[in-house]
């Protein structure tokens, strides 16, 4: 089975994707998170996405889906959780035909729905942890809770930028759904919920 997590930032998907990856076993695909480990080891790669992440900015189109490709190629009979890509239509044909190659086929679109000004409060007040890379919140104090490293706010995570990318998603990103709503494999989840009550929500769907 493979999945597409569809919210704008900070709708909860990457506390959805850890969730359903320790409950169903699959792999785990976040653009993000390779893009943002590119950035931390300053490889050209990182340097270029950095300009476009700081920004809020979609990564460009040539730089993401090559790096799907790979990882979807290293292991083809593989369940995947796609989690920040695809972030536009033209990315989600691409990621179509790459799994077509491989005789496979995404399964569900899942989109958290979410206020989007809960969604600015939420990643303002966002930290992750230099040691282990925890995501938590400022309530949770310099400390990480779960190894004690240091916690710190990401450059990304300012409310000038946020409310750019909000922009940038819905008018970039957001015509995914429509996209995968004319698939017919487009379901839609109310994102504003606690995480375990979403959690529950999506799987439902997957069950």
């Amino acid at each position: 089975m493979n999945i597409v997590l569809l919210g704008a930032p900070g709708a909860g998907k990457g506390t959805q994707a850890e969730k359903l990856v320790s409950e169903y076993g699959f792999t785990h695909l976040s653009t993000g998170d390779v893009l943002r480990a590119a950035v931390a080891e300053g490889t050209p790669l990182g340097l270029e996405a950095k300009k476009y992440m700081d920004a809020g900015d979609l990564v460009p189109d040539e730089v993401v889906v090559g790096l799907v490709e790979e990882t979807l190629k290293a292991d083809p009979e593989g369940s995947y959780l796609l989690d920040g890509f695809p972030r536009t239509p033209t990315q989600a044909v691409s990621l179509d035909t790459v799994l077509s190659n491989l005789g496979q086929e995404l399964d569900y679109a899942i989109a958290l729905q979410v206020d989007m000004e809960s969604v600015v409060d939420r990643m303002c007040s966002r930290r992750c942890c230099r040691d282990c890379g925890a995501i938590g919140n400022v309530s949770d104090g310099p400390t990480c809770p779960k190894c004690g490293g240091e916690m710190y706010q990401r450059d990304d995570d300012n409310e000038e930028t946020v409310r750019n990318r909000i922009e940038v998603y819905n008018k970039q990103t957001s015509p995914l759904i429509d996209y995968y709503h004319g698939n017919g494999i487009l379901v839609e989840v109310d994102g504003n919920k606690t995480p375990d009550e979403v959690f529950s929500a999506i799987c439902d769907v997957l069950s």
